[in-house]
């Protein structure tokens, strides 16, 4: 393993790290106003692009090439570092919606994708490259 690769994944694990904690500390809380929701949702959006990040940083210290999100969340899926592909790439495209439009109804939807779908899988991508 290229040393520079190894720590350019382990540095972006770091920020990846940060921004989870802070997603699954405040998506477990009672969210009852647009400020709380809007917070959450902004947590998910910066975890989910340094999660496929890192992820993509940890393929290419593997000796794997990756070039964008999706072949990355594929390749991850491959070789077994996340458990659903599906809905890595369905949390890959929530995020763009987010990121370029807001409805109430649309970000009531995604805080329920957030904790019943997405943080399982980031959480299970956690505790692997915890462990690495």
């Amino acid at each position: 393993m290229d040393e520079m690769k190894d720590l350019r994944w382990r540095q972006r694990f770091e920020n990846f790290e940060k921004s989870y904690l802070l997603l699954d500390k405040y998506s477990h809380k009672e969210i009852n106003n647009e400020l709380k929701r809007g917070g959450v949702i902004q947590f998910y959006v910066r975890t989910i692009e340094l999660a496929w990040k890192v992820l993509k940083d940890y393929l290419e210290a593997q000796g794997y090439i990756v070039k964008t999100p999706r072949e990355t969340i594929k390749q991850a899926f491959q070789i077994e570092i996340i458990n659903d592909g599906h809905i890595w790439l369905d949390a890959l495209a929530k995020r763009n919606i987010t990121t370029n439009t807001y409805d109430d109804a649309l970000a009531k939807k995604l805080l329920e994708d957030i904790t019943d779908l997405y943080l399982p899988e980031l959480t299970n991508l956690y505790e692997k490259l915890l462990k690495e």
